[in-house]
């Protein structure tokens, strides 16, 4: 399965890669699709792994380990930008990309591929409880305090949170949505979340730009080891210390190897932070990060 899974991943990035390269695709067409995803497909994996979830203490261990491994994230950024050269720009861009991952539109879909079906529910519980959260408050903090802009109010918190389709897919599954709904409810769900893995690498292959920052190859060079090996590590032993096994310790660690959000290099783009830099933290985590997670993958 996880060689099946690389193989198709590799496949359709590539073929959104090449599509862009021809113009063989609107220009919009990565939008599009990301937004199929965000409004179909991630909502329809919330809603078809959720019910069937037997909550128990150690799924507080994967809600838990994105806030410990931002926190990290932020000391071991703090204590190595101490050395002289990271201009302030770059110290902000590497708060944002290494703390927070792209859990949700690549991680959903990597996990379920990687690990199963039923381990998807344990990305959804470590995106939505974990990086969505993160990207709501610490996120758009990090933006005002570096991009002059005031600190986002709870209002403002609490909207962005509201107008997330996932999270109203998670508020009905906890609630609402049966563990064995309907059989053609089902089957229409499971076509959706199947649907997200090519999608999202098509857009993502589609979108990128591999742009080397030659000035800012140091900052690159850390935050690439940060993210996709450092903090992996760090969960991994988290992970064992909290007495995670199994299915759920291998969702854990491959969460956290997810490479830095697109969401977040996008928001360091728009208030101006080290653009290039977030640019090509997104563009090459996702690149090293078809290398990285299989190795994880192995070591696990």
């Amino acid at each position: 399965m996880a060689i099946d899974a690389f193989l198709l991943i590799l496949s359709m990035f590539a073929l959104g890669y090449l599509f862009a390269r021809l113009k063989a695709l609107p220009e919009n067409a990565a939008d599009v699709l990301n937004r199929v995803v965000l409004h179909l497909c991630l909502p329809a994996a919330v809603l078809l792994s959720i019910p069937r979830l037997h909550f128990e203490w150690r799924l507080l261990g994967l809600a838990i380990t994105p806030w410990l491994a931002g926190i990290l994230a932020v000391g071991l950024v703090r204590l190595v930008c101490r050395a002289p050269r990271f201009r302030r720009d770059e110290y902000a861009v590497l708060l944002l990309c290494v703390a927070l991952g792209n859990t949700g539109f690549i991680g959903y879909p990597v996990i379920r591929a990687l690990l199963g079906e039923h381990a998807q529910a344990y990305a959804v519980i470590y995106d939505q409880f974990g990086t969505f959260l993160m990207l709501s408050t610490y996120g758009l903090f990090v933006c005002a305090r570096f991009g002059g802009n005031a600190p986002p109010s709870p209002v403002v918190i609490l909207g962005r949170i509201a107008r997330f389709p996932p999270a109203w897919a998670l508020l009905i599954g906890l609630t609402l949505m049966p563990a064995a709904p309907p059989e053609w409810l089902a089957r229409l769900l499971e076509s959706l979340a199947q649907a997200m893995l090519p999608l999202v690498m098509l857009a993502v292959g589609f979108s990128l730009r591999f742009q080397l920052p030659r000035g800012e190859m140091r900052a690159l060079a850390l935050g690439l080891f940060l993210k996709l090996l450092a903090l992996p590590a760090l969960a991994w032993g988290f992970s064992l210390l909290i007495g995670l096994k199994g299915e759920m310790l291998r969702a854990n660690v491959l969460e956290t190897a997810m490479p830095p959000m697109i969401t977040a290099a996008a928001l360091a783009v728009a208030h101006n932070l080290a653009p290039r830099l977030a640019a090509a933290l997104a563009g090459y985590g996702i690149l090293c990060a078809l290398f990285t997670l299989p190795f994880w993958m192995w070591l696990l």
